[in-house]
């Protein structure tokens, strides 16, 4: 059976999509249960199908998806879940998404644009969802897309216990790619008892992906600097900071990011000689190919399963994290 049963009879189901089932199934060692059968396929004309292998009515769902490419399809197959639990009776329903898809079109740069990110969430209501469950959201007003409540994870502990391990923290400056990054890396100073530096850019809106660095508020010379981000995309914004961090006498650079997104050519730039090592998660799956020797990815599985938990038992979720955001 893929339940976990309380004296009061709830249930809890762990679903998977098919998108990253390394992770769901990691999620579930970590809450001693199994994930429920379920019968996902896409057919030839790319309609998805979905349907559970047993009975779910009563029960307190967890749809885990990962949104990497083609993020669509499984955008698509985790809302085909969650109507397919609706209708099945499942008494509650939370979206687990560690990865929020859209989460970078959550406000209106120009004129006649989309709010992405909320139109998600309006999605994710319509098809069920009683709550949603992320890591790292890009913005933090997407919570407030969601008519209901909102579980926001951190990755911070995770990445933080790796670098308290690793390195000399008398040498560390944490550093913020840009301006709207500050308040984590602030975050990452204290906890970490290291200085702070900020990299100041500008990005041209008529050319998608290009990012000059102006300049680099801070000490960083002979320092060993932790940039930190929320994902990782095609790699240029964290290269460019990086050479930049070189070239003003940084003896190190070592990079933490949440999500992998790693769009090509993400992999060519981030083996730069001017990142040592780059640390990210597993909220996306990340095949062999894109994996090379000073990559480290980290489980977030541990995280997603104690939140889980205490959504289950009515807990608090908040309490994880008292302090650290």
């Amino acid at each position: 059976m893929a339940q976990i049963t309380t004296a009061n009879k709830k249930n809890l189901v762990l679903i998977s999509g098919r998108a990253h089932p390394q992770l769901a199934e990691s999620v579930a060692k970590e809450l001693g249960c199994s994930l429920t059968e379920t019968d996902a396929r896409t057919f030839a004309n790319g309609e998805i199908y979905a349907r559970y292998g047993e009975s779910v009515r009563g029960c307190d769902a967890f749809v885990i998806q990962a949104h990497s490419h083609p993020i669509n399809e499984w955008l698509m197959e985790q809302l085909i879940m969650v109507d397919a639990l609706k209708r099945a009776s499942a008494k509650r329903i939370t979206v687990v998404a560690p990865f929020y898809p859209y989460a970078r079109q959550d406000k209106k740069g120009r004129g006649r644009e989309p709010i992405s990110a909320r139109l998600i969430a309006d999605m994710f209501k319509a098809a069920g969802a009683d709550r949603i469950m992320s890591v790292d959201l890009h913005a933090a007003q997407i919570q407030g897309f969601f008519d209901g409540p909102v579980d926001h994870l951190f990755a911070m502990p995770v990445l933080l216990e790796h670098f308290q391990e690793k390195l000399n923290l008398d040498e560390v400056t944490v550093v913020s790619p840009d301006m709207g990054r500050v308040r984590v890396a602030d975050i990452w100073s204290d906890k970490l008892g290291a200085p702070l530096a900020i990299i100041h850019k500008r990005r041209d809106p008529l050319v998608p992906n290009q990012v000059s660095v102006h300049e680099i508020v801070g000490d960083v010379k002979d320092r060993v600097c932790v940039l930190v981000d929320d994902l990782i995309d095609t790699g240029r914004t964290i290269q460019k900071a990086a050479e930049a961090l070189k070239k003003n006498g940084a003896k190190g650079v070592v990079v933490a990011a949440t999500h992998a997104v790693f769009s090509d050519p993400a992999v060519e730039v981030l083996q730069s000689d001017a990142i040592d090592e780059v640390v990210v998660t597993d909220t996306l799956p990340l095949p062999e190919e894109k994996k090379w020797d000073r990559l480290t990815v980290l489980s977030i599985a541990p995280l997603l399963a104690r939140a889980i938990r205490e959504v289950f038992d009515d807990g608090s979720v908040t309490s994880m994290f008292d302090g650290q955001a």
